[in-house]
């Protein structure tokens, strides 16, 4: 019996242990740099990229559908993360946007959350078109000019994502239609990056401290 219990640890306890890193290994590596040098956003003034961790959105005129992406967006990944003053959401929108039903959603949003660092950025379809296009990304906007994926951008406006995802090879944004997508993958990204500059932070006050 002895024998056995032996040969079972020698055997399976490596299994186990490889297993354990493998599924774990994402979690502890830095998030991918996509796409360096976005634009700063220098057709406003209420909100920058630079030295923020930021969620971009493009909001589009389709506020029936958009809304319910901004509550799942709100559910999955705002709330858990909301107390880093450093994370922001920052959507732009077209001028062409019924700001009744946009106030109406975000008002409906206020009473589950703090939607402080929430910024939407109305501006003209030419500065969002630019915008989006400077991720360099897969992806298109809608007739509507906007898009149901989202992005992340790191305080040195990097595009961050994945480069080696199972689903689609290089993840560039989010679709923030798909729950699934934002549980399974955005929430991990996010905390990865947080991660990431809270142990940068660390290091630098411990070099300062020697």
């Amino acid at each position: 019996m002895k024998k056995f219990l032996v040969l079972g640890v020698l055997f399976i306890l490596p299994i186990v242990a490889y297993l354990f890193f493998a599924s774990g290994i994402h979690n502890f590596a830095k998030l991918p740099i996509i796409e360096k040098d976005i634009p700063e956003l220098n057709f406003t003034n209420e909100v920058k990229l630079q030295d923020k961790i930021t969620v971009l959105g493009f909001l589009g005129t389709t506020i029936e559908r958009d809304g319910g992406d901004l509550f799942n967006l709100n559910q999955k990944i705002f709330k858990s993360f909301r107390e880093f003053n450093d994370f922001q959401f920052v959507y732009l929108v077209p001028e062409g946007i019924d700001d009744a039903e946009l106030k109406s959603v975000l008002d409906e949003m206020s009473l589950l959350t703090d939607l402080s660092n929430w910024y939407f950025i109305k501006t003209t379809q030419e500065n969002i078109n630019n915008t989006f296009e400077s991720l360099n990304s897969s992806y298109t906007l809608s007739q509507d000019g906007g898009s149901p994926y989202i992005f992340i951008i790191d305080k040195d406006r990097s595009l961050r994502g994945r480069d080696d995802d199972e689903d689609y090879g290089v993840l560039y944004g989010y679709d923030s239609s798909d729950i699934a997508e934002l549980a399974n993958k955005m929430k991990d990204d996010v905390k990865i990056i947080l991660a990431e500059y809270r142990l940068a932070l660390k290091k630098n006050n411990a070099d300062r401290k020697n």
